[in-house]
């Protein structure tokens, strides 16, 4: 493991509340089983790891399904950018109304969202909507959601390098 990093496992009560957050998110999991859940902290950064995969993380105080666990974004509401807002949302840029083409599903301000690309329908980001969903389908201009989390920051390479270790 990298220099800096810091990996624990939670405590049976803590690890259970991490399970049912988990679950509110729309991880299945089976009941019976006994599940080993750790923390890896880099900086300010928590990633929570369910039997050793990394499936949620923690900045700033807010927890988030990870990209790399697809089977947690399903339950998220979403919105779809074009072709051209992909490579700026990668690169950290905030979603702007312009790329916007498509808005899934109802949220509300606040709520964490799936961005994702008009060709393919993958996920590229997630962020936290500053208007509700009805909102940003009659905006022309400005920002709509803050990019939390993209493919190939910080987190997400963190989280690659765990689920290859």
């Amino acid at each position: 493991m990298s220099k800096g990093l810091k990996r624990y496992s939670l405590r049976k009560r803590e690890a259970r509340a991490v399970l049912e957050e988990l679950s509110t998110m729309g991880l299945e999991l089976p009941t019976s089983a006994r599940r080993r859940v750790e923390v890896v902290e880099a900086g300010r950064i928590k990633l929570f790891l369910v039997d050793g995969r990394p499936l949620m993380a923690e900045e700033a105080g807010r927890r988030f399904p990870l990209l790399t666990a697809p089977e947690l974004l399903r339950s998220l509401p979403s919105l779809v950018v074009d072709m051209g807002a992909v490579p700026h949302i990668c690169n950290g840029a905030d979603v702007m109304a312009p790329g916007v083409v498509e808005v899934r599903s109802e949220f509300k301000p606040g709520s964490i969202v799936a961005v994702l690309d008009e060709k393919h329908g993958k996920a590229i980001a997630l962020g936290e909507a500053l208007f509700g969903s009805e909102e940003i389908k009659g905006m022309e201009r400005g920002k709509v959601l803050i990019n939390l989390h993209y493919v190939g920051d910080r987190i997400w390479r963190l989280a690659k390098s765990i689920s290859a270790s």
